[in-house]
């Protein structure tokens, strides 16, 4: 997956799973992207914590956009260790230049009292799943930075086809 940046992004230096990587504009706490990229059939979003007590639930290739996104807030209940977690919406959208989708999400972190509200968008691509997530505190900063996000999506290209499809010549 190759991203063209509107604005400058950090790099954060550790991966949130195996298959994903975040950036921030100011600190994890005011702005999160996370690029899924490739996450393939029985893979998780995340890295495990605790396997054996509470295991991240793992990815289909049969998965449907409602059964993504059910995975995706599971994860999070799991990884986030939140019961405060809810998806506004969801709808088709265009991603990586095939059909995918779209949803919002919003969400408070355990011990913490600042409502986040996040934003995904993906498509399932020769049986992996491609998705950027973008997440802020709601007050401010989700709003501030939601089209720096949607530059980055619209940007988005899969720099080499998946494992098992077809590329035109």
């Amino acid at each position: 997956l190759q991203v063209t940046p509107s604005i400058d992004w950090n790099r954060l230096g550790t991966k949130v799973g195996r298959n994903a990587e975040a950036w921030t504009l100011d600190g994890v706490s005011l702005n999160e992207v996370t690029f899924y990229t490739g996450v393939g059939d029985g893979e998780t979003l995340f890295k495990e914590v605790n396997k054996r007590a509470a295991p991240l639930p793992r990815f289909s290739a049969k998965m449907l956009a409602p059964e993504i996104v059910q995975l995706f807030e599971s994860s999070y209940r799991v990884a986030a260790q939140t019961s405060l977690f809810s998806v506004d919406q969801v709808e088709p959208a265009t991603f990586l230049g095939q059909q995918g989708f779209r949803f919002r999400y919003s969400f408070t972190v355990q011990d913490e009292e600042v409502r986040r509200t996040g934003e995904a968008t993906a498509a399932v691509i020769g049986g992996r799943l491609y998705m950027i997530a973008f997440e802020a505190p709601t007050l401010h900063y989700f709003d501030r930075d939601d089209d720096a996000y949607r530059a980055l999506v619209a940007s988005a290209t899969l720099v080499a086809p998946p494992k098992g499809t077809a590329t035109q010549r």
